[in-house]
């Protein structure tokens, strides 16, 4: 009996860009057509058949993050969609059930997803993890006199040079994506956009804006810089637009300290919540990640979707050197508990172990809330890229 999941492949692209361009309304001519297919050579797609015709699909992307400096291997999730005939009958359930394992037996022990619904898919483990701080600043409110050294060019597409001063600016954070050439060139510079970039007084490349300028307003597609010198340089550039556009948009992380930097911080700042994230592989992820400081703790993890990774597991850190063991016997040990979300967002740093606690979301003792904060390193979580 043929299984209801199937690998697709090049020969079902024409039926899946028609899922996806029905299910999140857009249009491709033909020229995005193929853009679109050479970006999901890179993907893994299985389909939901029903009678040999694709009933639901989900995509998974490979690609890695950093978290604390390190990277990790994760599966990203993409354009998951049913025909409405199909909706409501637990097609995505299985699909993101047999993503996780596939992600699992990979080795990518982290995923991210952009929900249309954060409440459907935390039922299956994803968290929200990251937010979004949107901007919208009068123009006017950037010419003042930086104090600055160097100066800034606008340059053409130059990949090498991006992705070096990308790399020191995302390993600043956690989760920002490792980017490889291809996902620079289909995803982060398939729009015409300008580009230049800051450079320090000894010639040195410490930052850039990608941009565009269109109805009256400089619109930042991502602003990097390595240096409150280089962050100066841009926002200097961008005021020297005033003659163009009367006001900019940007988004930055939510710790961002823009509002300091400038004489009257009034404008408007929304924060909106953006992606979401899951760990995959529990033991894998704790044996992995780079705890700091010392101290040992039993955390019992929950994880009603994916069953393999409830358990209770022994975390020590000593000399520097981590050890994590899972306790067969739950009852041999006095343990924090807390879900599979809550354990993705206190460990990629989206809240600190003390917020879920208060908000009733982890139980531990005092003693094991402080013994938390201080193994987790304090890293905000920012991502700039989608899919």
């Amino acid at each position: 009996m043929q299984q209801p999941i199937q690998t697709l492949s090049r020969k079902n692209y024409e039926e899946i860009f028609a899922l996806s361009q029905f299910a999140f309304q857009y249009k491709l001519s033909p020229e995005e057509m193929e853009k679109k297919k050479a970006e999901a050579d890179r993907h893994t797609i299985w389909g939901w058949m029903d009678e040999d015709k694709i009933a639901a699909k989900l995509h998974l992307i490979p690609l890695s993050c950093y978290i604390n400096g390190k990277e990790f291997p994760m599966g990203g999730i993409s354009s998951v969609a049913t025909w409405p005939e199909h909706r409501r009958k637990g097609m995505v359930k299985h699909l993101l059930h047999h993503a996780l394992t596939e992600m699992k037996r990979n080795g990518q022990i982290i995923s991210y997803l952009h929900p249309f619904s954060f409440a459907f898919y935390r039922r299956f483990g994803w968290e929200h993890a990251f937010t979004e701080q949107h901007y919208s600043i009068p123009i006017e409110k950037l010419k003042k006199r930086w104090e600055t050294s160097g100066y800034v060019r606008r340059i053409k597409p130059d990949i090498s040079l991006l992705h070096e001063l990308y790399s020191k600016y995302a390993i600043k954070w956690n989760g920002m994506l490792v980017r490889d050439e291809k996902w620079w060139e289909q995803r982060v510079l398939k729009d015409d956009v300008h580009i230049a970039v800051a450079y320090e007084e000894n010639a040195q490349a410490a930052g850039y804006i990608m941009y565009e300028v269109k109805e009256n307003t400089v619109k930042v597609k991502e602003l990097v810089h390595n240096s409150l010198n280089a962050q100066k340089l841009l926002l200097h550039f961008i005021g020297n637009h005033d003659s163009m556009a009367e006001k900019v948009t940007m988004i930055v992380p939510e710790d961002d300290h823009l509002p300091l930097l400038i004489d009257e911080p009034r404008f408007e700042q929304k924060v909106a919540p953006y992606f979401m994230a899951r760990i995959v592989d529990v033991a894998a992820f704790l044996k992995t990640y780079p705890f700091t400081g010392e101290g040992e703790i039993t955390l019992t993890v929950e994880d009603s979707f994916f069953p393999e990774n409830t358990g209770t597991f022994e975390i020590k850190c000593v000399n520097g050197k981590t050890s994590v063991t899972r306790v067969e016997d739950q009852n041999l040990a006095q343990s924090a508990n807390c879900s599979i979300q809550m354990l993705t967002g206190m460990l990629l740093g989206f809240k600190r172990p003390s917020d879920y606690f208060k908000a009733g979301l982890l139980t531990a003792a005092d003693c094991e809330i402080e013994i938390l904060e201080r193994l987790i390193p304090a890293k905000q979580t920012f991502l700039t890229d989608f899919f």
